[in-house]
């Protein structure tokens, strides 16, 4: 008897977006603890393009296993389709979002018709949002939240043995974002404020308004002027962008004060002790019960996901060299019909 396929995007080697073909491949089967989605939408995110790559520049230690070849995509909403035995909490018929097996496997299969996903992974869409911004929400979303609000698990971060705590956010807390504007970015502003921050966003001069309008107190346009020497007295700096220019803020801060870069640079950690200040950072984990958290809030309009751009399934290429071109206002979605 045939095997039942659908349409997905696969990657057969390592390399650019031209690497990213759309063809028939096998409708996953859930097994134990798992539930089969029928895809809506599909959120992109930078561990898409790093697996894409094969991941040239992670040393081999830290790299997930994961083969050719490999169907990417972490980020889903969809409907679901069917359900393991043991499964409960889920019935078929109901629209599901999820951050799938991240970090564990770096890529789920969500570029796809179908994918399997582990039910503790997933969390029930509102219905008062649509698949598009719901797929955008989970990697974007829990990297936001875990980095500011709660870290919700005890896994070491596999870039220092310092474990990530999240400071208490309020009034008195001024909050830098570099790259407000982004995935991450524009979700930190908006969970920062909700917390009563006062949030001073880093980005290009376009993203201006876009910002100001998420609630960001004062606004820098790093095109015109350097952050860095811009700002004094900081309580956090979290640093969207991160890597290896990420030391740059250390002067911004106050004694006591935190960076977090979300891509974790060259630190040296007599220099931060000299400063009085903590970096820290950790690897973003799917996390069912904080993304029902974040759906909440977007569900009563406390929260807002921007999109970028949408790009059906097929044209998955062209949403990658989107992705590549930077200055990304939002996020970037696949659409699977």
């Amino acid at each position: 008897m045939p095997t039942p396929t659908m349409r997905a995007i696969r990657l057969h080697e390592f390399g650019g977006p031209d690497v990213l073909r759309h063809e028939d491949a096998p409708i996953p089967q859930p097994g134990p603890g798992e539930v089969l989605v029928r895809v809506h939408a599909a959120g992109i995110n930078p561990p898409d393009w790093y697996a894409r790559e094969g991941m040239p520049d992670v040393p081999p230690e830290l790299k997930p296993p994961f083969a050719l070849p490999l169907i990417p995509g972490t980020d889903v909403s969809g409907v679901i389709e069917a359900l393991a035995p043991d499964v409960t909490g889920f019935t078929t018929g109901e629209e599901v979002i999820g951050l799938l097996r991240f970090p564990t496997a770096l890529q789920a299969g969500a570029y796809a018709q179908y994918v399997t996903a582990p039910a503790t992974d997933l969390a029930h869409k509102p219905a008062t949002l649509d698949h598009i911004h719901a797929a955008a929400l989970p990697m974007a979303g829990l990297t936001a939240w875990q980095f500011l609000i709660e870290l919700g698990h005890d896994h070491p971060s596999p870039f220092q043995a310092a474990p990530h705590r999240p400071i208490p956010l309020d009034a008195d807390t001024t909050v830098l974002i570099n790259g407000a504007a982004g995935g991450v970015g524009h979700l930190a502003l908006q969970l920062a404020k909700w917390k009563g921050a006062h949030v001073i966003a880093v980005a290009s001069g376009t993203h201006e308004t876009f910002l100001r309008d998420l609630g960001a107190d004062e606004f820098i346009d790093y095109t015109t002027t350097r952050p860095e020497e811009a700002v004094r007295d900081i309580d956090l700096v979290l640093d969207t962008v991160g890597g290896p220019h990420s030391r740059r803020f250390l002067p911004t801060l106050k004694r006591g004060g935190s960076l977090y870069p979300v891509y974790f640079g060259d630190f040296d950690d007599e220099e931060n002790t000299k400063l009085g200040v903590t970096v820290t950072a950790t690897q973003v984990r799917s996390n069912a019960t904080q993304l029902t958290e974040l759906a909440h809030l977007l569900d009563t309009g406390t929260l807002h996901v921007a999109i970028d751009s949408t790009y059906p399934l097929a044209d998955a290429k062209t949403a990658h060299e989107r992705a590549a071109r930077g200055h990304i206002q939002g996020k970037i979605v696949l659409t699977v019909a």
